[in-house]
């Protein structure tokens, strides 16, 4: 691996000169607005392909030489992209077997990613490209790293990727009666007796076999790994020095992008929140989860790789960020772990798709906009919180968001069609993170082992040495939260016959009996036991799904409100070893997890990073040589005044002695000795 550690951060975005080169002019102009805007970093080249190589084996990289040198020259470094994202016209019509084929059919040129992943005539034109790029600009000055591709994603269903996915089953299962067995075929008889009798699922074909949608997830995403790893082949070996990145997508439901963590130097993230809809808490709070994941995918520090500095033009609203977010949710992106702070886009495009999408400079061609204004503020802002910079995040709780258990779990017929695996996280994760914790989100196969609290809001699927894992994390003293519907299938989607929560279900003392699916408008509740050893009373509504336990050597914390289960434990509370394991049989409403988290730390002695965070306000902390960066940050709208540690203001250069006060859109990046 090589670290991605820059001396300053990152601050640019994607810059695309090969859609202006009849245009000197602005080409001119954007590097002196460049370096107005305090602009570091800059992804040159992701959708270039057709500039490069104009025709088949006939390469450009004069324009792109020509840019580089302005760059260097005005103080811009690089991170020069492969084009492999969109593949130039004379390449599709030659070679038609690079396009993409859906349910039999195969696409015509044209969009972005329509390339098969297994297909060796595009593998060869992509390492071909690779290889020139690297001889060319490999030691460039301006170039600091590789940004491969673009957004991969997306699948291919040609017969080159079914021989694949075939090969990929024979790895894992090695016989058709594993298959046979994982995928539970004697169902609708559906048994293979043939290697060649599977396809991948398909509309024309066979979608109800769970095991099997499983796995052509497991196989794409292993497949675009695959793929990554021959683009970067070259790359490798030519500039061995130089760290890659891929820029991964919001709660992208297409790949395991955790899987990609030994191949990748440092993961970017495109971040593209719906501000304006809710308040901004809400929005930033949301946004911190995403954040807090691509973070935990490489457990190292990450790259904003895009946001808008205004608004998209593909959401079904996009609203402009009002005056002075901006600034602001850069600053969260920082507090989170990322040095970067890079945009989509530099300048707008006159055509095509993305003409409208938000940009530093627009269709005006000045530097006089509110926009730029606030792009320029973000540079000065950067330079001035230079200190933190390839700074840690250590946490000491932390929430399971799992890829594959995601998977599994869309494809359960019942007892709800709609799961919101996401949804559900995020409410635990909200509980923690607006108390003023730094929060860990991590997938089943992290350690976690040096966490005092872990939450599994979602533990459908329990995949084979999970079992263990939980036990000897609870066994050493760690505090477990696990949530409803947990602990039904294992890692092929075949259900326990042991009862739910399956092989966790000693650890958890309890079982489940039955799942009961609330319509949306219904609601139960969970009525506090008296003397419960977290120290809540009352009632707190619950809803979606609610499974009726019987208690295995638990104790209910709260029992349901109503229904056939009236009185039935509803929270409860299993002691194991050290440690002790919480169950939370239903979906609750924001305030029981606020509460019941609250309570749940200061039992685990968990110390927030400020105390009594006031409402609208996020806290995050990094930590560098022995010094501590706390970030403090008011999404509210209004004024707010917060308690904090004695330190030093890096964005006002003021002391902090016990309080500051925020303004709307304001911050504080406060350094403790």
């Amino acid at each position: 691996m090589v670290e991605f550690r820059l001396p300053f951060f990152g601050h640019g975005g994607d810059y695309n000169p090969d859609q202006w080169l009849d245009r000197p002019d602005v080409l001119e102009q954007d590097i002196e607005y460049m370096k107005e805007a305090g602009i570091t970093l800059v992804s040159v080249g992701i959708f270039a392909w057709a500039a490069l190589e104009p025709e088949e084996g006939k390469y450009n990289f004069s324009w792109l030489k020509d840019i580089l040198d302005k760059l260097h020259a005005a103080g811009v470094s690089a991170l020069l992209a492969t084009p492999s994202g969109a593949r130039p016209a004379w390449m599709s019509v030659k070679y038609p077997e690079v396009l993409r084929v859906n349910n039999g059919v195969r696409n015509h040129h044209g969009n972005r990613h329509n390339h098969c992943l297994t297909s060796p005539v595009y593998r060869d034109f992509v390492t071909k490209m690779n290889t020139r790029l690297a001889e060319e600009f490999g030691t460039h000055p301006a170039v600091v790293g590789w940004h491969i591709s673009n957004e991969y994603g997306g699948d291919c269903k040609c017969e080159l990727c079914q021989e694949a996915f075939r090969g990929w089953l024979k790895n894992r299962y090695k016989t058709l009666d594993n298959i046979n067995k994982a995928w539970w075929t004697a169902f609708w008889a559906k048994t293979y007796t043939d290697w060649n009798q599977i396809r991948s699922p398909e509309d024309i074909g066979e979608s109800a076999i769970c095991g099997m949608n499983l796995d052509w997830k497991r196989f794409v995403s292993d497949q675009t790994r695959d793929f990554f790893r021959n683009e970067i082949a070259p790359i490798r070996k030519i500039t061995p020095d130089l760290p890659v990145s891929i820029n991964t997508m919001t709660l992208f439901n297409g790949l395991d992008y955790s899987s990609f963590k030994d191949d990748v130097d440092f993961f970017g993230f495109d971040a593209y929140p719906m501000w304006g809809g809710k308040s901004d808490y809400d929005v930033a709070i949301e946004t911190a989860l995403t954040y807090d994941q691509v973070r935990g995918y490489g457990n190292r520090v990450w790259s904003l790789m895009e946001c808008t500095p205004s608004q998209v033009n593909w959401q079904d609203i996009c609203r402009m960020k009002h005056t002075g977010l901006h600034p602001l949710v850069s600053l969260q992106a920082v507090a989170h772990g990322s040095d970067t702070v890079m945009m989509f886009q530099w300048r707008k495009g006159r055509g095509a798709a993305e003409k409208f999408h938000g940009a530093v400079v627009g269709h005006d061609s000045t530097n006089k906009t509110r926009v730029f204004k606030e792009v320029k503020q973000v540079g000065e802002m950067l330079k001035t919180i230079r200190p933190v910079v390839n700074a840690e995040t250590h946490a000491e709780v932390a929430v399971i968001f799992d890829q594959q258990t995601r998977w599994a779990l869309s494809y359960a017929q019942g007892p709800r069609k709609k799961k919101d695996y996401t949804g559900v996280v995020k409410e635990h994760y909200e509980a923690l993170y607006k108390m003023g914790l730094n929060v860990d989100v991590i997938d089943c196969d992290k350690p976690f082992d040096g966490y005092k609290v872990l939450a599994a809001p979602y533990l459908y699927m329990v995949r084979k040495g999970m079992k263990e894992k939980l036990e000897a994390y609870v066994q050493n003293g760690g505090t477990l939260v696990v949530g409803f519907f947990s602990g039904l299938v294992d890692e092929s989607d075949l259900c326990f016959m042991d009862g739910a929560p399956g092989p966790i279900r000693e650890l958890c003392g309890v079982w489940a009996e039955e799942t009961d699916a609330l319509y949306d408008h219904q609601r139960n509740s969970f009525v506090m036991e008296k003397e419960n050893e977290l120290g809540l009373a009352g009632e707190y509504a619950c809803s979606w799904m609610c499974d009726v336990l019987n208690l295995e050597g638990a104790k209910a914390v709260a029992h349901y409100g109503s229904d056939y289960y009236k009185g039935t434990p509803a929270v409860t509370v299993n002691k194991y070893h050290k440690g002790k394991t919480y169950y939370v049989a239903s979906r609750a409403e924001q305030k029981f997890y606020d509460d019941f988290y609250k309570a749940l730390i200061k039992q685990a002695g968990v110390q927030p990073l400020i105390e009594d965070v006031p409402d609208g306000v996020l806290a995050q902390k990094r930590v560098k040589n022995g010094r501590e960066y706390l970030f403090v940050m008011n999404f509210s709208r209004e004024e707010r005044t917060i308690r904090v540690p004695e330190g030093c203001d890096l964005l006002s250069g003021e002391k902090t002695t016990g309080e500051i006060t925020l303004n709307e859109n304001g911050a504080a990046v406060i350094e403790i000795a």
